[in-house]
């Protein structure tokens, strides 16, 4: 199960919004095959465009179909992770994450990772690894990401693993909200 931010269904995803959202893709990866293959989804774009609404839907499928999911925004779970390392209690964090077949990390990189961020970011993604999957979303292009992880090394290791077999969903236009507002 998870708390996402809202409900999010996959039949409410607007398409007549033109953001480069491709409805085939978007049924195809509702189909949660990916998450079968262990494959991972990037859904980036500017604030609005509707990122963690179509992570929660896709999330909120593979719940209704019995797959554990874990939604989270990124840098609480970051600011989490951290202070369950300083008490001692990282493992077992750690354990209720690779227990969750799906892992949604809202908005990655809206603040740029420190040391501890980084090396708890890579053994997330090193548990995980061909395993379990994940969806990131983004306001950062997977181009930037290598420089908001910020250690080449890490960097190198982390995009690596998670870059080659993911499915991409690039967002653009204007802000859902702000057209939603103006409808009305």
């Amino acid at each position: 199960s998870a708390n996402f931010r809202y409900k999010a269904y996959m039949e409410k995803i607007d398409y007549t919004i033109k953001r480069n959202l491709d409805r085939n893709q978007i049924e195809r990866l509702a189909s949660l095959d990916f998450i079968k293959d262990g494959q991972n989804i990037f859904i980036t774009g500017s604030s609005g465009t509707g990122k963690s609404y179509i992570a929660s839907a896709i999330g909120y499928e593979a719940c209704k179909n019995g797959i554990r999911t874990l939604y989270s925004d990124a840098s609480k779970l970051m600011g989490q992770l951290k202070m369950a390392k300083n008490k001692g209690t990282i493992e077992s964090e750690m354990k209720k994450i690779e227990k969750c077949s799906l892992l949604i990390l809202d908005d990655l990189f809206l603040i740029g990772l420190d040391a501890r961020e980084r090396s708890i970011l890579m053994e997330i993604i090193e548990d995980r690894h061909g395993l379990k999957s994940i969806i990131i979303t983004s306001q950062l292009p997977v181009e930037s990401w290598y420089d908001a992880i910020g250690d080449p090394t890490v960097a190198d290791a982390i995009l690596d693993r998670i870059v080659h077999t993911a499915h991409k969903i690039k967002l653009t236009g204007d802000s859902v909200r702000k057209i939603n507002a103006k409808k009305k």
